[in-house]
């Protein structure tokens, strides 16, 4: 952990606090991924932590207020997604294997912080701006990459001009975190994870080309 960590009342947490403070991260982290959020107390973290719920209240306000360190993490965490398209060549086999690269990355970040992104995208449905906002900054890394690398093929002469390159990206993100968001589901229409993948990267190969890839 780097930086200054504070308390709720503004002192500077030492080495000791930190680790508390962490370890409480780490233990709502693990009740978020076989509980419902609204049931999670603060008690509950608390004892699972080891520690007391006045402890809790050193650090955050509430749970929530704890759920959104959490997601402030993991959006800095999805900042790496942008490095799956920035500077990616669409162009021939590299078109293809950028397409799944993508996809195999896109679906992997989900499935690691599923239970997470499931309270962002519930708070997020339910019109609060903090998780909205959290969500469009994961959702972001690869939109406005994937928005420029329709431009150049734009550019290039690769892509129809009419085509929109925003609203294509925005429509091929929004795709990929709707079938990440319900990877468990394809499994119960007979989809097995092994055949999922090829199957998204050819529908975004399409999309930012519009040409069939080359495999």
């Amino acid at each position: 952990m780097t930086g200054q960590v504070r308390t709720v009342d503004g002192r500077v947490a030492g080495r000791r606090g930190q680790a508390t403070r962490q370890k409480l991260l780490d233990c709502l982290g693990e009740m978020l991924s076989s509980s419902p959020y609204r049931d999670v107390k603060v008690i509950d973290v608390a004892r699972r932590a080891g520690t007391s719920p006045a402890t809790f209240y050193q650090y955050f306000p509430d749970v929530e207020g704890a759920v959104l360190e959490l997601a402030e993490s993991m959006a800095k965490d999805g900042a790496a997604l942008s490095d799956l398209v920035t500077d990616r060549s669409w162009a021939g086999k590299s078109g293809w294997r950028t397409a799944e690269e993508l996809v195999d990355g896109f679906l992997s970040f989900w499935r690691k912080n599923d239970a997470i992104l499931r309270v962002v995208d519930l708070g997020a449905a339910e019109g609060d701006k903090r998780f909205y906002k959290i969500r469009m900054k994961v959702l972001n890394s690869v939109n406005q990459p994937l928005t420029d690398s329709i431009k150049d093929l734009q550019a290039k002469g690769r892509v129809d001009k009419d085509v929109n390159p925003a609203a294509t990206a925005g429509a091929l993100v929004m795709m990929l975190a709707s079938v990440a968001g319900h990877q468990k589901g394809f499994q119960t229409w007979g989809v097995k994870q092994a055949e999922l993948k090829p199957n998204l990267a050819l529908l975004v190969h399409l999309g930012v080309t519009g040409r069939k890839p080359t495999r």
